[in-house]
């Protein structure tokens, strides 16, 4: 992306463009109505001429040497709804986020703003100030159909604090930013499960809609997991086997759900778990915080949903550096799977060939590795090949489809990590919420 600055940022001895632009009215902002979902979009509001804060989720992989951006994906997602607000006219001002603080990946948005340039094919200038007067001077000088990204939201120190929307909006970047604003629309679907200030704060104080990355996200895998089109197939991979338990657990309850694959690591922790030989330096990485209960609840599990069940019959494991594959019967004492084996992909080959729905959380081997890569590329090409309505979802899931050169070949991606396991469970989204009680109390 060329130099830090990207050409995007703001100085103190800048000049602002639209710093003397015509004056907007500041009537309030009345909706035209409220869709099905419960909260607000953007077809409700006129955003012509008014000041919008539009929170996305651009949270990107950085490389810990360089401190640079590896992937700019996520951000390409959130210029939709960036684009459609300009050009009707916005003025808007863009919160988001960058990592944690104490991270290596807690860094500006410089590199964010160029990257969000590129793909808007406009000007999205970088002010390196959240709540001081260099940035409420660029935002007062924001004419119609510009843009600006503020400081990573995350240097405000109570950020990230446990607090309900009522009491986040009483904290100074909420009382700060709410006051030079008409709307705030929310496009982070990725962030939907947390109830941080810049998330949930600013819908107690302002009209607020969804964008349209958001309204996508939550109708889209609402009609996958609660009433997907049947055969519907769930496939996790790659994944902690505690972690994705809960999950395997409350798809197995519903009747839509008719086939859940379990393979990578959580597929032969599963295994182990079931009283098979999966080689010791699995077991090793298998067995991390699998604890009696877990195993009980597994158990259970495939006793009371085991015809939905299908897991791994084979595996790839490392023979001094050399792909070699076994029956799960025949692994080796001290096998490290890597992948999964000829046979197993067959048979995912054939549930997915009868399916209408597919969806993917984690890849089934350690792609990353060529020798290895081979149970992750058939499974990608088997599912997007198929006909069924195909949806992908998390950052391994995602960089697998784009090395593998299918990313745009599924019939949905999801943003969403910890967003869309908790829509999967059927929990309350904190930011969902937050902008149905904003809905309701317009």
């Amino acid at each position: 992306m060329g130099d830090d600055s990207g050409g995007s940022s703001y100085s103190q001895d800048e000049p602002l463009v639209g710093e003397e632009g015509p004056e907007t009215s500041r009537s309030k902002l009345v909706p035209t109505g409220v869709g099905p979902l419960g909260f607000h979009t953007l077809d409700d509001f006129d955003v012509m001429g008014r000041y919008v804060l539009l929170r996305i989720d651009i949270n990107s992989p950085v490389d810990e040497k360089t401190l640079r951006l590896v992937d700019g994906s996520k951000i390409k997602s959130s210029v939709t709804t960036l684009r459609e607000l300009l050009d009707r006219g916005a003025r808007v001002a863009i919160l988001a986020h960058q990592g944690r603080p104490g991270d290596y990946d807690f860094i500006p948005l410089n590199e964010h703003a160029a990257f969000l340039t590129q793909y808007l094919g406009r000007k999205v200038r970088y002010v390196d100030d959240l709540i001081g007067g260099y940035a409420l001077k660029a935002i007062d000088g924001l004419a119609d159909g510009q843009s600006i990204l503020l400081k990573n939201v995350r240097f405000f120190s109570d950020e990230q604090a446990k607090k309900t929307p009522e009491e986040h909006a009483e904290s100074q970047l909420v009382k700060v930013l709410a006051q030079k604003f008409d709307l705030h629309v929310n496009d982070a679907f990725a962030s939907s499960h947390r109830s941080h200030a810049s998330l949930v704060g600013f819908t107690v104080v302002l009209p607020s809609a969804a964008g349209r990355l958001m309204e996508k996200e939550v109708t889209t895998l609402t009609q996958v997991f609660q009433k997907p089109l049947r055969p519907s197939t769930f496939i996790f991979g790659g994944t902690k086997f505690v972690d994705a338990l809960p999950v395997l657990e409350k798809l197995a309850q519903r009747e839509a759900v008719d086939n859940i694959i379990v393979a990578g690591l959580a597929g032969y922790a599963f295994l182990w778990i079931m009283g098979e030989q999966i080689g010791s330096r699995t077991e090793k990485l298998a067995s991390r915080d699998v604890s009696p209960e877990v195993m009980e609840r597994a158990k259970k599990l495939v006793a009371d949903h085991g015809s939905k069940i299908h897991l791994p019959v084979d595996a790839a494991v490392d023979d001094d550096g050399k792909r070699k594959e076994y029956p799960i019967k025949s692994i080796p004492q001290d096998a490290a799977i890597f992948d999964v084996g000829e046979s197993t992909i067959d048979k995912l080959r054939n549930i997915i060939a009868s399916s209408k729905t597919v969806f993917l959380s984690g890849p089934p081997g350690v792609f990353e590795k060529d020798e290895f890569s081979t149970g992750t590329d058939e499974l990608l090409k088997s599912i997007t090949s198929s006909e069924a309505f195909t949806v992908i979802g998390g950052g391994h899931s995602c960089a697998a489809a784009n090395k593998f050169g299918v990313f745009e070949k599924f019939s949905y991606v999801s943003t969403g990590g910890g967003a869309l396991e908790r829509l999967m469970l059927g929990k309350e989204m904190p930011v969902v919420e937050a902008l149905r009680g904003a809905a309701k109390r317009l």
